[in-house]
């Protein structure tokens, strides 16, 4: 059914871009997602849209949770045969369903599509996989370094600090905790795991190599970076416990002002500035010995299981969301990277760029932006590796020891996943 369904693909996209004429009958698209608050209301905007222009076609979207919630919720729902047509897939995790012929390849889709050409090139790049286009990005980003300015003048740090280097970001964070922790400050919160996967990538290395699949948790650049961020916490104490047990309790302390910098995606830009206002600054992630930071996010996919009518109105509704008019609307309502080249350009983007100090630094930051892996092994070593991370940071177990370990177990769930 599978092949039957792949080899209608480039006869019927000829017919869908071409003509792009609406369907006879209403076709309902199924479409999970992971997005609630201000980036479930821009997705519904868009959505609202796409219908508008769209008569024939029905998005039926459903939030399932984050992202590992809804490769849980998919890997159930795949064999039981309950699966949606189309759905949001974080780019390191999609590999997993693409290996398996879940998902539809969708490079006849662009290559036929105009906007092929309109997407930037990492956009383009993000969703390939041994060859093949799987997704395309929807939500791209990488993370940032945030810090609450009123914060830092209270602690007596004057200007524009430096926060190039792990040892500078340590300084002004050890002044904050000298200054602000009777108050209940803490300089710095415990990184999540996207800034984590930054802050090896900062320090010049990977946690797997995009190109060769080989496994670097245990080379020394990659031991060196852990090193430096569990002792944030379990060595100086400048970041709090419970935020390595429960990543968001950072982010909500530094929402509070209980925080003065903070690691995340520049998709938190816009629920940063709601919650610290004008003192909100961004900046690049810092370039302890190279500058380089992962694209996150996440792209939307086609189920192979779904009806080729649906398939082909689930990809009409992709191709609408990577346009500059519905990336625009999501950018400025995110701080999430374009992922067209021609968003920047648009009235409504044009307007957050010059109201929403910081919303540029993801864009700046396009220049040292990198893929990452996608082969299967990743979703199971990005799960794995939050109990490392908090055996590491709470001092249960020395880095290198817990690495070195996490490697060889890495390595022997990557040739499982290949036979």
């Amino acid at each position: 059914m599978l092949k039957k369904l792949q080899s209608c693909l480039a006869v019927s996209v000829v017919a869908l871009l071409g003509s792009l004429a609406p369907a006879n009958a209403e076709v309902t698209v199924d479409f999970w997602h992971s997005f609630g608050g201000s980036s479930g209301k821009a997705l519904s905007e868009i959505i609202a849209l796409f219908e508008a222009e769209n008569p024939g076609i029905k998005i039926e979207a459903e939030h399932v949770g984050n992202y590992e919630d809804i490769i849980t919720r998919l890997q159930a729902a795949i064999p039981a045969r309950r699966a949606p047509d189309a759905v949001i897939l974080e780019v390191t995790r999609y590999g997993l369903f693409a290996e398996r012929d879940v998902l539809v390849d969708l490079t006849s889709y662009l290559d036929a599509d105009p906007l092929r050409d309109d997407l930037y090139d990492y956009a383009r790049e993000v969703g390939v996989y041994e060859g093949k286009n799987y997704i395309i990005p929807f939500n791209s980003s990488t993370p940032v370094l945030y810090y609450n300015r009123a914060i830092l003048e209270r602690a007596g740090i004057e200007g524009e600090p430096s926060l190039t280097t792990f040892e500078e970001v340590e300084a002004v964070a050890r002044q904050i905790q000298e200054n602000l922790g009777d108050e209940g400050v803490f300089g710095i919160a415990a990184p999540g795991q996207f800034a984590r996967w930054g802050l090896v990538m900062g320090n010049d290395s990977n946690l797997i190599d995009p190109a060769t699949g080989d496994i670097l948790l245990d080379s020394p650049k990659t031991i060196e970076a852990y090193e430096w961020m569990s002792s944030l916490v379990y060595e100086h104490g400048l970041a709090s416990v419970d935020a390595v047990t429960a990543e968001n309790n950072g982010r909500d302390a530094f929402y509070a002002g209980n925080v003065g910098i903070m690691f995340n995606s520049t998709g938190n830009y816009t629920s940063s500035r709601a919650a610290v206002g004008e003192d909100l600054v961004v900046r690049p992630m810092p370039c302890n010995k190279a500058c380089s930071v992962p694209i996150g996010g996440a792209g939307i996919g086609i189920l192979a299981s779904s009806e080729q009518e649906v398939q082909d109105a689930a990809y009409k509704f992709i191709s609408f969301a990577a346009s500059a008019e519905a990336n625009a609307i999501w950018f400025a309502a995110t701080g999430y990277m374009p992922i067209n080249r021609h968003t920047p350009d648009h009235p409504v983007a044009i307007e957050a760029l010059e109201t929403q100090p910081g919303i540029d630094v993801a864009i700046k930051q396009l220049d040292y932006a990198q893929g990452r892996p996608r082969p299967p092994v990743v979703t199971w070593m990005r799960t794995s590796e939050y109990d490392l991370w908090e055996a590491t940071a709470l001092g249960q177990r020395k880095v290198t020891e817990a690495l070195t370990d996490f490697a060889a177990r890495t390595r022997t769930e990557a040739a499982r996943l290949t036979h």
